[in-house]
């Protein structure tokens, strides 16, 4: 008789991650807030509205007053952690989280919910694919990609303690919870979760699980990939990338546009010290309605479209 198949792997929302962690934050932490655009639902802080009620701001769909007022609590002593739907907070309050946040330098922690395409169906409007481009200029805005639940809750654990900007980018995607021997979140540092030397991956957020299947997949091949978890999109882990390039290969993937955002991040600094062939996985602009789980894998979001990648650019080595 034949073995049964393999279980699939449990998968978690990392809102959950984000919301649990902020809850028990804020009952040690009285200066901690919450802001929101009309979010607390797909936010998921409907229980941190019922344990602080007089700790959550809902301005109502205003993301440009939620930025401010954000920025306002910041500069009167709060720890205010202001929510909503990536593509609104920083499509609409780009200006202010430019001005009012980074230029100002306030102690705002930005959450952006419900990132990349995870709203699949409802299409390019509410598609948040360019979020990563347009902070990444914000030179003193601390920018994180969490990549599964336990990475989320120290994001926001980091983002608390931490004194200045932040930006934390949460999927509504359920992802597998990441096998880490020996974990430690340390921002502003690539985490190696697979070496290798023909090829490096280096990848964020959801993607990580898919480049490690990916690196799985190439090991059959003999092909051993390299896999970053590069999780701080700013600062970048500059070592850690130049490192990568002396395997002679990059490829990077986010579920993001390739225009600016992680792989914009690694071809500047490559291209500056050590070029070398790069595929960049992710969307190459609009993206059309759909699926998630159609659009990741038609633009080769999936392990054999990162292995495809890593053919390419080996392909390319010199």
């Amino acid at each position: 008789m034949a073995d049964p198949a393999p279980k699939p792997a449990a998968t978690f929302d990392c809102r959950n991650a984000f919301v649990q962690t902020l809850e028990e934050l804020a009952a040690a932490d009285p200066r901690i807030v919450a802001v929101v655009n009309d979010s607390v639902g797909s936010s998921k802080l409907g229980g941190f509205q019922k344990a602080f009620p007089d700790r959550l701001i809902n301005v109502g769909i205003a993301e440009q007053t939620m930025v401010g007022v954000g920025a306002g609590l910041a500069n009167g002593g709060r720890i205010p952690f202001v929510s909503g739907a990536s593509c609104f907070l920083t499509g609409r309050a780009l200006e202010q989280i430019k001005a009012d946040v980074a230029y100002s330098n306030y102690n705002v922690k930005l959450v952006g919910q419900s990132s990349g395409i995870a709203y699949g169906e409802l299409g390019p409007t509410h598609h948040s694919i360019e979020d990563l481009a347009w902070l990444r200029v914000l030179n003193n805005l601390t920018l994180i990609v969490p990549s599964d639940p336990w990475e989320t809750s120290e994001a926001v654990r980091w983002a608390a303690a931490h004194e200045g900007p932040v930006f934390i980018r949460v999927s509504r995607m359920p992802v597998p919870e990441l096998s880490r021997p020996n974990r430690e979140f340390r921002v502003g540092k690539a985490e190696t979760l697979r070496t290798g030397g023909h090829v490096a991956i280096i990848a964020c957020g959801t993607t990580v699980h898919l480049a490690l299947a990916a690196a799985e997949a190439l090991a059959g091949e003999g092909i051993e990939a390299r896999v970053l978890n590069m999780a701080t999109i700013n600062p970048l882990d500059e070592e850690a990338v130049l490192a990568a390039a002396k395997t002679g290969a990059i490829v990077t993937v986010e579920e993001a546009s390739v225009r600016g955002g992680l792989g914009g991040a690694v071809a500047e600094l490559t291209s500056r010290n050590q070029p070398v062939p790069i595929e960049m996985v992710g969307f190459p602009g609009f993206v059309p309605t759909g699926s998630v789980e159609w659009l990741f894998d038609h633009f080769g979001l999936s392990a054999s479209g990162i292995a495809a990648a890593a053919r390419r650019a080996l392909s390319r080595k010199a």
